[in-house]
Protein backbone atom coordinates (compact mmCIF):
# COMPACT_ATOMS: atom_id res chain seq x y z
CA UNK A 1 0.00 0.00 0.00
CA UNK A 2 1.43 3.36 -1.07
CA UNK A 3 1.65 6.21 1.41
CA UNK A 4 2.67 9.83 1.14
CA UNK A 5 5.83 10.43 3.16
CA UNK A 6 6.40 14.10 2.44
CA UNK A 7 4.47 16.97 0.87
CA UNK A 8 5.87 20.40 0.02
CA UNK A 9 3.91 23.35 -1.33
CA UNK A 10 5.39 24.68 -4.57
CA UNK A 11 3.03 27.58 -5.24
CA UNK A 12 0.01 28.05 -7.50
CA UNK A 13 -1.88 25.09 -5.93
CA UNK A 14 0.89 22.62 -6.74
CA UNK A 15 2.27 20.14 -4.20
CA UNK A 16 5.46 18.06 -4.55
CA UNK A 17 4.85 14.58 -3.14
CA UNK A 18 7.20 11.84 -2.04
CA UNK A 19 5.71 8.33 -1.88
CA UNK A 20 6.66 5.27 0.14
CA UNK A 21 7.66 3.33 -3.00
CA UNK A 22 10.49 5.81 -3.63
CA UNK A 23 8.70 7.72 -6.38
CA UNK A 24 8.01 11.44 -6.45
CA UNK A 25 5.39 13.48 -8.23
CA UNK A 26 3.67 16.83 -8.54
CA UNK A 27 -0.03 17.24 -7.76
CA UNK A 28 -1.61 20.18 -9.57
CA UNK A 29 -4.75 20.78 -7.53
CA UNK A 30 -6.04 23.59 -9.76
CA UNK A 31 -6.44 21.10 -12.62
CA UNK A 32 -7.81 18.31 -10.40
CA UNK A 33 -10.45 20.46 -8.67
CA UNK A 34 -11.42 22.41 -11.81
CA UNK A 35 -14.45 20.27 -12.69
CA UNK A 36 -15.21 18.95 -9.20
CA UNK A 37 -17.77 20.46 -6.86
CA UNK A 38 -18.57 19.97 -3.23
CA UNK A 39 -18.67 21.83 0.05
CA UNK A 40 -15.29 20.48 1.18
CA UNK A 41 -13.60 21.62 -2.04
CA UNK A 42 -14.79 25.24 -1.83
CA UNK A 43 -12.35 26.13 0.95
CA UNK A 44 -9.45 24.76 -1.08
CA UNK A 45 -9.99 27.37 -3.77
CA UNK A 46 -8.44 29.91 -1.39
CA UNK A 47 -4.67 29.54 -1.54
CA UNK A 48 -4.06 30.39 2.12
CA UNK A 49 -6.41 27.58 3.13
CA UNK A 50 -5.09 25.15 0.52
CA UNK A 51 -1.58 25.55 1.94
CA UNK A 52 -2.79 24.18 5.30
CA UNK A 53 -2.57 20.57 4.05
CA UNK A 54 -0.95 17.90 6.21
CA UNK A 55 -0.23 14.19 6.00
CA UNK A 56 -2.29 11.82 8.14
CA UNK A 57 -1.89 8.04 7.91
CA UNK A 58 -0.17 8.48 4.54
CA UNK A 59 -2.95 10.58 2.96
CA UNK A 60 -3.00 14.27 2.00
CA UNK A 61 -5.53 16.03 4.26
CA UNK A 62 -6.98 19.43 5.15
CA UNK A 63 -8.51 20.72 8.41
CA UNK A 64 -12.06 20.60 6.99
CA UNK A 65 -11.90 16.78 6.77
CA UNK A 66 -11.04 16.42 3.09
CA UNK A 67 -8.63 13.56 2.51
CA UNK A 68 -7.10 12.50 -0.80
CA UNK A 69 -5.99 8.90 -1.08
CA UNK A 70 -2.29 8.36 -1.62
CA UNK A 71 -3.02 5.71 -4.25
CA UNK A 72 -5.18 8.11 -6.27
CA UNK A 73 -2.60 10.89 -5.98
CA UNK A 74 0.09 8.46 -7.11
CA UNK A 75 -1.99 7.71 -10.22
CA UNK A 76 -2.67 11.40 -10.92
CA UNK A 77 0.84 12.73 -10.45
CA UNK A 78 3.61 12.84 -12.96
CA UNK A 79 5.64 10.27 -11.05
CA UNK A 80 9.40 9.97 -11.18
CA UNK A 81 11.52 7.34 -9.47
CA UNK A 82 13.86 8.87 -6.93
Amino acid sequence: MIKILNARYEGKFSVALQFSDGSEGHFNASVYFKDRKGSLLEALKVETYFKRFFIDAGALCWPNGLELSPQRLHELCVVETA
